[in-house]
């Protein structure tokens, strides 16, 4: 390695953003926060949209903030799905929806039966969820938006294209869109013709670790950052999560637990088998050919929503998650992934009528309903870890949580406690740390995938959750979901 040198990752989540600097040397791989700022869905007339002039507009700030540590590039990571539309002078067509708008109601289940799941999980191998951007692109059928449209975005690839002025795709992303052929890592043109989408919308793809291009004058004026190119780094924001999994082994699971959970096994690739698509696992892009063989599980988005529902901020979550922890086990359990959880709303009234129609006794109290949301987390994270071991034939000895849910003890333990197996918990920033170490590679201060995740492991502080108790509650707990199997 050379002398350390920064880069500036724009992390873009589903209820907050942040731009983060990383400098990267020998043993080295520091983070500083410039810039965090909110988001979240915005309620229109139609339906949730993103704000998504707002986000580029705090882009831009943490941009500025960051140009007093000399980035040598910028990379941008986002969550998945969502996307924009260009017109043939390259403006912004309409507001992108919220992938948890209703507008997909009934119409993801309707195209899939209309061309085939099996035709769909063959050629994109992916998960059945009802805002995946091929059924997104099927409501908005007819649409004056996608009638005038020339060009489709990712909102990573949009917000590299307002820096740049350059389009495309990154692979790790389009991989989540169900427009992808996974195996060959190229646009299914067939598919997209499937729910009416010319598929000349669908931009050339990039690679992480591709340079998409410098910024343009007046954003390079604005921000301060001259002769800084913008970088493709792993864009879907778990495919840098999972870069940052600070793995040393091969036999690991990971979980990246944020506002969704994705937990899964690493594969060198796509498993696409018919016991993959009963199991409704995916099969997402990530960096150097590997695939991420994972299941979507709805995440601490049950927390954040069940504290705004009580008016709570996030600093009196941890007084909670301690008397949570005081609490009795297995009072009340929940699918988290039933879809009467996706939209925003009283998630802990929520809760209280799926235990009465499944013949439990509802949790009464903040602290019951958080003990139920974190067992509930911890059995889907059992049954998403086992299930993906035992469809890939993996011997899984260790489980790492990255992201903010590596912060929640109790959630750490439990999921320890849940699969019998360890937990090492960290980094809370995986997310940037891929972003980071993608950038840092490209300009050659890095190898290869285990040398990123190597220098990861010695730098950042890690916790280990070692399981305790018995596994038959756990299997309990699991049957009374109709779990057995896991």
């Amino acid at each position: 390695m050379t002398d350390p040198r920064s880069f500036a990752a724009v992390d873009l989540g589903a209820s907050s953003g942040r731009v983060v600097v990383g400098q990267v040397g020998a043993d080295e791989l520091v983070l500083e926060e410039t810039h965090r700022f909110g988001n979240g869905a915005v309620r229109l007339p139609d339906g949730l949209h993103w704000d998504v002039v707002g986000l580029y507009r705090e882009v831009l700030t943490g941009l500025r903030l960051a140009a007093d540590h000399h980035p040598v590039s910028v990379g941008v990571d986002s969550w998945a799905v969502d996307y924009g539309l260009l017109d043939d002078d390259g403006a912004l067509l309409g507001v992108p929806h919220h992938y948890r708008d209703r507008r997909t109601d009934g119409v993801a289940a309707e195209t899939a039966e209309r061309i085939g799941t099996e035709r769909l999980y063959a050629v994109n191998g992916m998960q059945f969820l009802p805002f995946n951007t091929i059924f997104q692109l099927e409501a908005a059928r007819g649409t004056p938006q996608l009638a005038a449209a020339r060009t489709l975005l990712l909102i990573p690839d949009l917000i590299g294209y307002w820096l740049t002025g350059r389009t495309g795709a990154e692979v790790t992303n389009a991989s989540t869109t169900g427009l992808l052929d996974v195996a060959a890592r190229a646009w299914a043109p067939d598919l997209a013709a499937a729910v009416g989408l010319d598929p000349a919308l669908l931009p050339e793809l990039r690679e992480p670790g591709s340079v998409i291009g410098a910024l343009l004058p007046e954003t390079a004026r604005e921000t301060g950052l001259t002769d800084v190119p913008v970088v493709a780094v792993a864009s879907h924001d778990t495919a840098s999560a999972v870069i940052g999994v600070p793995a040393t082994t091969p036999d690991f699971a990971y979980i990246s637990c944020g506002t969704w959970s994705l937990a899964g096994v690493e594969l060198d690739a796509p498993r696409r088998t018919e016991a993959a698509r009963r199991a409704n696992f995916t099969n997402e892009l990530g960096v150097d050919g590997t695939t991420r063989f994972l299941r979507n599980v709805m995440g601490l988005w049950l927390v954040s929503e069940s504290m705004r529902a009580w008016g709570l901020g996030p600093s009196q979550l941890p007084a909670l998650l301690a008397e949570a922890a005081a609490e009795p086990a297995f009072a009340a359990v929940v699918d988290p992934d039933d879809p009467r959880f996706m939209a925003p709303g009283d998630i802990p009234a929520r809760i209280g009528d799926y235990c009465r129609e499944t013949g439990q006794t509802p949790p009464t109290g903040r602290a019951a309903v958080l003990r139920c949301v974190m067992e509930s987390l911890a059995l889907a994270h059992r049954r998403a870890i086992r299930t993906a071991a035992a469809l890939t034939g993996r011997d899984v000895d260790l489980v790492h949580i990255v992201g903010g849910g590596a912060r929640n003890e109790l959630l750490c333990q439990l999921t320890a406690d849940a699969l019998g197996l360890p937990v090492l918990a960290g980094p809370v920033e995986a997310t940037a740390i891929g972003n980071i170490l993608v950038q840092a590679r490209a300009a050659g201060l890095v190898g290869d995938l285990p040398a990123m995740r190597a220098l990861t492991a010695a730098t950042q502080g890690l916790r280990r959750y070692e399981p305790k108790g018995p596994a038959a509650p756990w299997t309990a707990a699991a049957a009374r979901l109709g779990w057995e199997d896991c």
